[in-house]
Formats: C-alpha cells, structure tokens, sequence
C-alpha cells in the first residue's frame, strides 16, 4: 500500500512539473527533479544515483535554456542588452498573470527598454520584441523536452 502512495505521489509531482514548464508560477522541471529525489529517499531500491545524476543535468539544461532562449532571440533580431534586460523584467511581471499576459509582457518589456534606453526606433524595437517572445516559446519547447526527458530519464532508470 505504501509503494503505491508513493509512486502516486511521485507522479502527481512529476505531472504538476509538466504542467509548470508551461504555466507560469510553477517550478516545472525543478518539481520533476525534486519528485525523483523524494521517491529516491523513499524507495532507494527504484531508482539509483545514476539515474538522478541525469535527471540533474537535464534540470540543468533545462535552467540555461529558459535563461538563453529570451536573451538570444532577443540578440537575434537586434535587440542589446537593454532589451533583454526589459525582455527579463517584462516576463518576470507578466508571470503572475497568465501565459499571454507572459509572453506579452516578455514582448513590451523589450519593447519599451529598447526604445526608451537604447534610443531604437519603433521598428528595431519592436523587431527585439518579437525576439524575445520567439526566444521564449524557443525555450519553453527546450523546457519541455527536457521535462519529458526526464520523466523518461526516471521511467527507464525504475524498471531497470
């Protein structure tokens, strides 16, 4: 009855992980990694040091993916530093709203630090905008490749 409970729990975890790498406010592929850790601590014979090991490394890469994919589609399509700074600050307010109001927020704090800090036309403004939003959605499509990953990472290393 126990391992039931806890594979339950480990999967409710995992699921509400999925969930968050798409939906703001959650923790997303950090709850994947910390529901393997807790079904390691729980019933070390499912899983093994290996197996956490990579999960690790894939929230790792998960974690460098959300951080570069916003400031390179920034970068690419010629925002500075200042409209990926705005990009950074825009996302972190519209996170607390919704997705839309996420990937809005993503593209007028671009938007407005470009044309407000560094001087840029509407145009190259804007264009650094669409960057950072296509950034994100970049790295949301990382975050989730890594978030089923891991579950398949941690799927693989329990049966074996």
């Amino acid at each position: 009855m126990m391992t039931v409970a806890i594979w339950l729990l480990t999967s409710l975890l995992m699921l509400v992980g999925v969930i968050g790498v798409i939906v703001p406010m959650l923790p997303g592929t950090a709850l994947i990694l910390i529901a393997a850790i807790v079904h390691w601590f729980l019933r070390p014979e499912d899983v093994g040091g290996w197996t956490l090991g990579v999960l690790a490394v894939l929230w790792i890469v998960s974690v460098i993916a959300d951080f570069a994919g916003v400031m390179i589609g920034a970068k690419k399509f010629g925002g500075s530093k200042w409209g990926m700074a705005g990009a950074g600050g825009g996302a972190l307010i519209g996170m607390f709203f919704s997705l839309p109001a996420l990937i809005l927020g993503t593209i007028f704090g671009a938007v407005a630090a470009e044309k407000v800090m560094a001087k840029k036309t509407g145009r190259e403004s804007l264009m650094a905008g669409v960057g950072a939003a296509t950034g994100f959605v970049l790295s949301t499509v990382a975050r989730l490749a890594c978030a089923v990953a891991m579950i398949g990472v941690f799927v693989a290393g329990a049966l074996m």
